[in-house]
């Protein structure tokens, strides 16, 4: 992953002041399945993917690696400039890699969960992955781009045509991420959760949607409906925004 530039061209792009891809932007808590189903909705448009929050892991995870202190902010940001890593943005070909290692499955490890928060709470470490990932979503060969995580339609992509919060119930989430963490009681997994949105919450609103964001509640949807509803935002909004309204 290269370097962010800071230019307007960049800028432009981004925005939507210039012909670039379409990007969409998607918010949500733990559990809410924002990557599962961006994912699904970037291979349903033909669209590229970004998964943001793996950007955060795979720092944690390279943090853990080198015994660094992921509590010690001032150690944390110190390594950034020693940080390598890739990501794939074809959602039929995703990895993560930091230098020559695939990480992809290492970085949802729960040591690495453990610390996540850490990390992404440290300002200068935002900042420095926004920059990417903004980078990213001009750069794309596709003709849009799903980009997912936390304050994406706030912060990283604000002016993005399309934004969306994709949320559910606190009980529908930890039911879901039992699912996926069958290794773990419901319990354990239910504390887990709280803990990442009592943390999380510190340094993004991820539960109400800023004006403008489509809120899209998948409470009551299992997966391909929530796709479907996602999809037709998509549809929506770009529709309305090429007919200048």
């Amino acid at each position: 992953m290269t370097a962010a530039g800071s230019t307007t061209d960049t800028d432009a792009r981004i925005t939507g002041g210039a012909p670039g891809p379409v990007v969409v932007a998607i918010d949500g808590p733990a559990g809410s399945g924002k990557s599962s189903v961006s994912r699904a909705v970037a291979q349903a448009l033909g669209y590229a993917y970004l998964d943001t929050g793996a950007s955060y892991r795979a720092l944690s995870w390279d943090l853990l690696m080198r015994g660094i202190d992921a509590s010690v902010a001032a150690s944390v940001i110190a390594e950034l400039g020693a940080f390598e890593f890739r990501i794939g943005i074809d959602p039929d070909d995703y990895y993560v890699r930091v230098g020559s290692a695939d990480v992809t499955e290492a970085i949802r490890e729960p040591r690495v969960t453990s610390v996540v928060s850490l990390v992404a709470r440290i300002p200068e470490v935002r900042a420095w992955l926004n920059d990417r990932f903004r980078a990213i979503m001009a750069s794309t060969p596709f003709d849009g781009i799903v980009v997912e995580g936390r304050d994406i339609t706030t912060v990283v992509a604000p002016d993005a045509p399309v934004r969306i919060l994709l949320t559910a119930s606190e009980e529908a989430r930890m039911a879901r991420r039992s699912k996926e963490l069958t290794s773990e009681s419901a319990a354990a997994v239910g504390e887990a959760l709280r803990s990442r949105d009592k943390a999380d919450s510190r340094v993004v609103d991820f539960m109400n949607a800023a004006d403008g964001v489509t809120t899209v509640d998948s409470t009551d949807l299992d997966f391909a409906q929530t796709v479907a509803a996602v999809v037709e935002v998509v549809h929506s909004q770009t529709a309305r925004n090429s007919h200048g309204r």
